[in-house]
């Protein structure tokens, strides 16, 4: 597995070395829809690490946000990535944006990489084997209470529609929480609840790259990530719920509040 990851930090750092060169530039910008945005440098990081991972592993498939979906017939390897997770940031040259390079083993993720160029951190764990930061391991934290708590979100780009659904949610959690970020990175937002800077996380609607790496790195640092009932987690699913395992629960019992 360690070869595994080697290729995933050398792809990770090409693209870092990409959007460091165009940090604070005027961003050729297109719209996928009214909020959701995309940037010629979240199609090169992509080009990028595909053309790393292909060429490494060319009986791979590959599973990516802007563009590619390469399907290798009979593999059970899949490579799931987000170019850059913060597009939005990225493009106001807010510094909160990542990588994320996440690998799928026969539909187990079993190695995950979220790294943050601006600020040189890389999140990593193999399954088994502990989170790391920058080579160093790390835990989430030792918060047992939710109202001493500081929490993390995010609303997905049809929240212009239903803003009071989402908002539900929040109004509910922000009762209870010490505290409330969001920060427009979910790949980052669940790496800091690995690294005991967040205490949970929740959004809905995040896709498999958005998610597959972090969600890893938090259950390899000691947390958890479930369902909004405590169910299990899918990077296919509509909800992420993760902490440090000793606040689910009553994150939970917030949520159920907020769905009555």
């Amino acid at each position: 597995m360690d070869h595994f990851l080697t290729v995933a930090w050398q792809a990770a750092r090409m693209a870092g070395a990409v959007i460091r060169d165009n940090w604070q530039r005027v961003h050729d910008i297109e719209y996928k829809s009214a909020i959701d945005l995309v940037t010629a440098t979240d199609r090169a990081c992509e080009e990028a690490i595909v053309a790393h991972l292909a060429k490494r592993y060319p009986g791979h498939s590959i599973l990516a946000e802007e563009a590619t979906a390469i399907v290798a017939p009979g593999s059970v390897y899949r490579w799931i990535v987000d170019p850059l997770d913060g597009t939005t940031n990225f493009a106001h040259s807010f510094p909160h944006v990542a990588i994320s390079i996440a690998l799928e083993r026969d539909k187990d993720i079993v190695l995950g990489l979220v790294y943050d160029p601006i600020h040189d951190e890389g999140f990593s764990a193999m399954k088994g084997e502990g989170a790391l930061l920058n080579d160093k391991p790390i835990g989430v934290s030792k918060t047992g209470e939710l109202d001493k708590a500081l929490l993390a979100t995010g609303f997905p780009y049809d929240h212009r529609e239903d803003p009071d659904y989402y908002l539900k949610y929040f109004r509910s959690l922000t009762r209870r929480a010490q505290g409330i970020r969001r920060a427009g990175s979910a790949a980052l937002d669940l790496c800091y609840v690995a690294a005991g800077r967040l205490d949970g996380f929740w959004e809905l609607k995040l896709k498999p790259w958005d998610i597959a790496a972090g969600a890893l790195i938090v259950v390899e640092a000691g947390g958890i990530v479930t369902n909004f009932s405590g169910g299990p987690f899918s990077i296919d699913g509509e909800e992420t719920l993760a902490s440090n395992g000793l606040i689910h629960g009553e994150m939970i019992s917030a949520i159920e509040e907020a769905e009555e």
